[in-house]
């Protein structure tokens, strides 16, 4: 996760929010349209959204676009013959708490708005679009299902991915070169604790298609998925030790406001990788030198397909890394507010230099640092 450096300011006035109301945001009506509510805070601009506290938003997750998607997961258990089925709710960030055969996913992604908000503030929407939003989902299936059956207490699951009881570390320092973890989220998040490895892993057998057998070929994760593929099909049809349907910091319990809540995530995560912000610039120019310009992220996101299959056929790359080095591009840009120093047409090739400079140098380098 990565951090916009502008800060957090505390509004004096909300030209677009009448004085008394902030802490009453409820749906008020059911829209024409789509049948879903209409919330007063969706014209509200960032200063007055940042003043509300979370509790007072009102949103349902029924029927919010998150709430359509579980349907698919659901699919996805039932296709590879999984009886248990995760509880999920609203809450302020993605997570599965310990002992929770559930999770959460982030408000964010439950209106328009509230997405923007959070690009505003973060640089990004972590699972902003469905591919990587299910990618997500099946990783905190992962810890759902592992709470829901007690697999961390198994000896072999101890053999496989080390101990769950190990401390969670606040920082974790990946080596981007190995093998002997899968690769599904970004930042090698696999290897930052044993239990995410195993979700991580579970992640990677459950999602559809899989051609995990083949992709890992004579990596030492296979093992991992062997045992994974091995083990679901041993719980497959078993009741699961664990059925509450407990909610963990549900919306209407968290009374914090969204503005402390970016203020908090951003020192969290303040751990930018300025690194390459040298060779950025190089490419790139600051919006005051060109006003009228695109701005960097924009096009990086437009031409991201392209730049993806010239990197992997060209540099013969991986696309986990691919991916990676492009997310920081974007993000960093945004950061900075960096534009296009050239033409649109003259900036592709500089710009598809720089994203296989810095995969060449993360593999090189062979060891990162991230908030975990």
């Amino acid at each position: 996760m990565f951090i916009n450096q502008l800060p957090v300011r505390a509004p004096k006035s909300h030209p677009t929010a009448p004085p008394g109301i902030l802490e009453q945001m409820v749906p008020t009506r059911q829209s024409a349209a789509t049948g879903q509510p209409d919330y007063r805070w969706a014209d509200y601009d960032d200063e007055a959204l940042l003043d509300l506290r979370f509790s007072s938003l009102g949103l349902k997750f029924r029927g919010s676009p998150p709430w359509f998607e579980v349907e698919r997961l659901h699919d996805e258990f039932e296709r590879r013959g999984l009886r248990f089925r995760p509880h999920i709710w609203l809450s302020t960030e993605w997570f599965s708490p310990d002992g929770i055969p559930g999770f959460a996913m982030p408000f964010y992604l439950a209106h328009p708005r509230l997405q923007r908000l959070e690009r505003t503030m973060m640089g990004e929407v972590e699972g902003g679009n469905r591919k990587w939003r299910h990618r997500i989902m099946r990783h905190e299936a992962g810890h759902a299902i592992d709470n829901a059956y007690g697999l961390r207490r198994r000896a072999s699951w101890r053999r496989v991915f080390g101990r769950a009881s190990a401390p969670y570390p606040d920082t974790y320092s990946p080596r981007p070169s190995s093998r002997r973890h899968v690769l599904h989220l970004g930042h090698w998040y696999a290897q930052s604790h044993p239990t995410e490895d195993f979700a991580e892993t579970f992640a990677v057998w459950l999602q559809p298609k899989a051609r995990w057998r083949r992709d890992y070929a004579g990596w030492p994760a296979l093992k991992k998925l062997e045992y994974v593929d091995a083990l679901m099909d041993e719980v497959a049809t078993s009741k699961p030790r664990r059925r509450s349907r407990k909610v963990i910091e549900p919306l209407r319990q968290v009374d914090q406001t969204l503005g402390e809540h970016y203020r908090l995530k951003r020192e969290r995560y303040g751990g930018i990788e300025r690194r390459y912000d040298r060779w950025i610039a190089r490419v790139f120019v600051a919006r005051a030198k060109r006003p009228r310009a695109t701005r960097a992220s924009r096009f990086v996101r437009e031409i991201e397909p392209q730049l993806r299959r010239l990197l992997q056929r060209r540099a013969r790359l991986h696309p986990y890394y691919v991916d990676h080095a492009i997310t920081l591009v974007k993000q960093r840009s945004h950061q900075l507010d960096l534009v296009l120093r050239t033409s649109r047409r003259d900036a592709k090739r500089p710009v598809v230099r720089l994203h296989e400079r810095i995969v060449l140098d993360i593999l090189n380098r062979n060891r990162e640092n991230y908030a975990l």
